[in-house]
């Protein structure tokens, strides 16, 4: 049953609990409860309700000994949860009830919480929605990773130029939870180890405990829920009592920072080697912590670890847990006394890997010198592991040198030992019995590039599994005007759990009434977005101009600079009296640039640079407006998406795993304009060619490309659209006050090699604009396309994932 057919006769009985926490929890006077206490209180009704589930559940799956999935991640980009717990309880429609004039309505008090920030990206995004399918799907399982105090950064925007503030998220604590006082592990670093025959003892320099904090991940249709459980660095002590004593304040606080500043903040700066030491550090305290409490939970329920393999699988979300390999054999082994063999033939039964990118300079590798100062007794098993699977690949192939230097976990740098790395992806291929990528086109292409000598050696452990997003969150709840709709179109089939019901409004995209109200609660959403643009960026936008949408992180792959281009040269054409064909269209872009990430906060700087001109010119302000929406984050999206006509997905083909802002977008009614790269191609095979803007070069035109030798100076000189453009952006038309500011990307683009070829797709994805137009200009067909992108989308749900991990990877059932 959807939520919104939830009686509301019940909204008296929860009001009289939300007054009850407002005295017992809060301490507050219900008449004079601010909004944040209102807040506190309705959130300690749902927590109350979610601990049930959660008891309930961790009894089912002790009683059954049951088979658990535990899912490894440095990020979880989980959002609000007061929604989404409304939502999964059924008590959204009370809750809205519970809080009417002159007190605040529910929508405000749920803006009181704050995201939660503990992921950065897609990355992030993904696996909170992979813990709700989880929930959903009734599997057990947990989510491990790091109580980030802050997250990466808040980005805020001061003269066009990205700022980065703490990101203080738990200033005021969570109300959704569970510290779990009993539940602590030492992790420990530095020092040396000595081996015994099989096993070592590492004498370790310094320690520190993990305390563990568990959110409830609730699942919808079903009272199940997942765990997600993450680790907080405490010192062993909370200060160096003789230095305070003393009257060594200073050092008596370094004592506990030294040891805590491990979860402190997501993503340390790894640009100096302070920072990648941290980073390197930060990993293997979740992933200790995790295999600790792992095993723990195991033995408790079997009382050995014979059958571990049969009972635990552990999937590594990228390789930020790799080193998961290495710590499981250290424990069994080390630890608990397991014979070598036997640790490993488990070893490789329980992990699996995603991997998340086909780029060689973004697979993570330490230097061997960092690891070995840092984890040595790691670094040994990592050699032992290495050694005995290049013997494993000297006997299939020998006499190969060059494969075995390819796949060896250890770079040897050219002969010096300094600049030695571990190759992380190497060890978790290995240690793994799968390995898949996120679309079609990226696992095809794994295989074939990155990893074609692995899938020689194991070609029955790779495998695709393409992503996907929860339906609940971001059509649900982020989009009510839809999803009614949706309710009375498709009545009592609930999409919202069977995502594929969505093919069945196929034939309401030629219904005038349907395309009409289709139409209305876009322009709802729109008007919603425009109202929170004009509050946060004092820009006032058109609602009735096409949304043109390209929010994600800021990378030069993902190619804001092509979109930039492309609005520069819709405003020279607008200024030179061009505007047949031409909509109306508001381009709205938004994204966090790394902290030390100079290209990307120069395109940020760009945009507003260009805004600056293009929004306050009266010329062509009715045609052409364009705003940055600063600290992008699951709330803010949750505003876009719905919003967005047209979604941007053009990275260079090859270059982008899957994507997941391409569902969303898509699954609100945008239509996309993007290359054939990553999930692209499935959206498009699912909706229809007819219903997506596909431009510009496919891999294999880009790698011919670069193959032939590229010169983007020559089609610099060639297209006088595209001169023009570089030659603004270059000489300070947009800089003014300081006109060598973009030299960098002029130089970039036209005389450094344009290495993600904007220039080589530049042309087409101008003409592939003007079709945008045309259909804009023809609304009751652009809406037609819009209802048959959102009737394509019912495979990309990420209940499908996921039942395709439970099937294949994990060997779990569904519920």
């Amino acid at each position: 049953m959807s939520d919104a057919a939830q009686p509301d006769s019940e909204s008296p009985a929860l009001r009289s609990e939300i007054e009850h926490k407002l005295l017992s929890i809060v301490a507050a006077e219900p008449t004079r409860a601010s909004t944040a206490d209102l807040y506190q209180a309705l959130s300690h009704v749902a927590r109350e309700q979610l601990a049930q589930r959660w008891v309930d559940t961790q009894n089912a799956d002790r009683d059954n000994k049951a088979r658990r999935i535990y899912y490894l991640s440095m990020e979880f980009l989980i959002g609000r949860a007061m929604n989404n717990a409304l939502a999964a309880l059924g008590l959204r429609d009370q809750a809205a009830a519970a809080f009417t004039a002159p007190g605040p309505a529910l929508d405000e008090v749920i803006e009181c919480e704050p995201d939660a920030a503990l992921g950065n990206g897609g990355l992030g995004r993904l696996a909170a929605c992979f813990l709700d399918s989880m929930a959903t799907l009734g599997l057990p399982s947990w989510g491990y990773g790091v109580r980030y105090e802050y997250g990466m950064f808040a980005q805020s925007i001061l003269n066009g130029q990205q700022v980065e503030k703490p990101e203080a998220w738990l200033q005021n604590r969570s109300p959704w939870e569970f510290p779990r006082a009993n539940k602590h592990y030492t992790v420990r670093f530095g020092g040396h180890a000595e081996h015994h025959g099989e096993w070592a003892e590492w004498h370790a320099a310094d320690s520190v405990e993990a305390k563990a904090f568990d959110y409830v991940i609730p699942g919808h249709g079903t009272e199940r829920v997942s765990t997600l459980r993450l680790w907080k660095a405490a010192a062993p002590s909370h200060i160096d009592l003789g230095a305070f004593n003393t009257g060594d304040y200073q050092r008596a606080a370094e004592f506990k920072n030294r040891f805590e500043n491990i979860s402190w903040v997501l993503y340390p700066n790894d640009s100096t080697p302070a920072g990648r030491e941290l980073r390197l550090r930060q990993e293997y305290f979740f992933v200790s912590a995790s295999l600790q409490d792992i095993l723990f939970r195991h033995l408790a329920e079997h009382g050995s670890f014979c059958n571990l393999a049969e009972q635990v699988a552990i999937h590594l979300n990228d390789t930020h847990p790799a080193i998961s390999v290495a710590e499981l054999m250290r424990l069994l082994v080390d630890e608990h006394g397991m014979a070598w063999a036997t640790a490993w033939d488990q070893c490789r039964r329980i992990f699996s890997y995603t991997n998340h990118t086909l780029m060689p300079e973004a697979l993570e590798t330490w230097k061997v010198t960092l690891v070995q100062r840092v984890l040595p007794r790691h670094m040994l098993i990592i050699y032992r592991i290495n050694q005995e699977f290049l013997d494993e690949v000297v006997r299939l192939y020998p006499g190969d040198i060059d494969l075995i230097r390819r796949v060896s976990m250890i770079d040897d740098g050219g002969g010096h030992d300094k600049d030695k790395r571990v190759r992380m992806a190497n060890l978790c291929i290995v240690g793994s019995h799968r390995i898949n990528g996120v679309s079609q086109l990226h696992s095809d292409l794994m295989v074939q590039t990155i990893f074609a000598d692995f899938a020689r050696l194991y070609p029955e452990r790779f495998h695709n599994k393409t992503n996907g997003v929860t339906p609940r969150r971001w059509l649900a709840q982020a989009n009510p005007g839809l999803s009614s709709l949706l309710d009375e179109r498709l009545g009592s089939r609930d999409w919202r759990l069977h995502l594929e019901h969505l093919h069945e409004l196929r034939a309401s995209a030629d219904d005038a009434g349907f395309r009409s109200a289709f139409a209305e609660a876009k322009r709802g959403n729109k008007q919603r977005l425009a109202s929170y643009v004009a509050r946060e960026v004092g820009v006032t936008l058109n609602p009735d101009s096409l949304f043109d949408v390209q929010v994600k992180r800021i990378h030069e792959y993902k190619r804001q600079l092509l979109n930039v281009l492309h609005v520069i040269t819709r405003y020279n054409a607008l200024l030179e009296g061009s505007t047949d064909g031409v909509a109306p269209r508001s381009v709205i872009f938004a994204g966090k640039a790394a902290s030390s990430y100079h290209m990307a906060k120069q395109v940020i700087r760009l945009i507003h640079d260009v805004a600056a001109v293009v929004n306050n010119d009266p010329r062509t302000r009715d045609l052409l407006q364009v705003v940055f929406i600063p600290n992008y984050g699951v709330s803010v999206a949750e505003l876009i998406m719905p919003a967005a006509n047209l979604s941007e997905q053009i990275s260079t083909a090859g270059t982008e795993a899957s994507g997941t802002g391409n569902m969303k977008l898509s699954l609100n009614g945008a239509l996309t304009i993007g290359t054939e790269d990553g999930a692209n191609i499935e959206i498009r095979d699912n909706v229809g060619a007819e219903n997506i803007f596909i431009f510009g070069n496919n891999t294999a035109q880009v790698s011919a490309i670069r193959q032939s030798g590229y010169q983007p100076h020559d089609l610099y000189l060639n297209d006088p659209r595209l001169k023009e453009v570089l030659d603004k952006i270059d000489s300070g038309v947009f800089s003014p006050g300081e006109r060598s500011r973009y030299h960098d990307i002029f130089n970039c683009l036209v005389h450094y090699g344009d290495h993600y070829l904007l220039l080589a797709d530049y042309s087409d994805y101008l003409a592939t604009q003007a079709r945008v137009d045309a259909l804009y200009l023809t609304p009751a067909e652009w809406q037609r396309k819009a209802i048959l992108n959102v009737a394509g989308m019912g495979p990309f749900s990420a209940d499908r994932t996921i039942a395709d991990y439970a099937n294949d990877t994990w060997k779990i059932r569904t519920f």
